[in-house]
C-alpha cells in the first residue's frame, strides 16, 4: 500500500519487530493488529513495547 505519510511515521514508529512490514504504515498497522484483538506498539511504552506482548490485557496491567 503506498501511504503519502510513511516517511514522516516512520521517524515516530517505534515498533521495534525487525523486518515489519507494515513498519509506518499506521493505517495497515491497526487493522493488522486490531483483527487479532491487539494494540499496536505506538500504544506502549520503551519497555512494553519490547515485549512484544500487544495483548489489550498487557495494555491495561502496564497502566496500572
Amino acid at each position: 500500500m503506498d501511504c503519502l505519510n510513511k516517511k514522516k511515521n516512520d521517524a515516530a514508529c517505534n515498533c521495534s519487530y525487525p523486518g515489519c512490514p507494515r513498519h509506518g504504515v499506521c493505517c495497515e498497522c491497526l487493522a493488522y493488529h486490531r483483527a487479532s484483538r491487539e494494540l499496536p506498539a505506538c500504544y506502549f511504552d520503551k519497555q512494553g513495547e519490547a515485549t512484544y506482548n500487544r495483548s489489550v490485557e498487557n495494555f491495561i496491567k502496564r497502566k496500572k
